[in-house]
């Protein structure tokens, strides 16, 4: 019976300030993970970048007259053209309606005659 020995317990006091600091840790752990996922899909904007590169391309093969208007998952595109004296420019602006994002793109349509 010598190989038993009483163990010490902790007491309520401790047990409870130890699960205050598990919750507490938990919390702050989920906050950071939250603010993470919400700054990386409110940043994403490929899928609209995607839709200026194509319509470019319409633009560049004679199917879409300018300037042009388009709603996509709630952006606003605007396409037109601007000459200077060596080149014509082609401007695509994004705006987001929901968090107010803005997104420009520019490109050499052609050269001027």
């Amino acid at each position: 019976m010598a190989l038993l020995k009483k163990v010490k317990s902790a007491t309520l006091m401790e047990t409870l300030v130890a699960t205050v600091l598990i919750v507490i840790v938990f919390i702050v752990a989920s906050l950071i993970l939250n603010n993470l996922l919400f700054n990386s899909f409110s940043k994403r904007t490929h899928d609209i970048e995607t839709r200026i590169y194509e319509l470019e391309y319409q633009v560049k093969n004679d199917n879409i007259q300018l300037p042009y208007q388009e709603t996509f998952n709630n952006w606003e595109i605007e396409l037109k053209i601007e000459k200077d004296n060596e080149k014509i420019w082609l401007y695509a602006d994004a705006k987001n309606k929901l968090n107010k994002k803005e997104v420009s793109k520019s490109s050499i349509y052609g050269t001027a005659r």
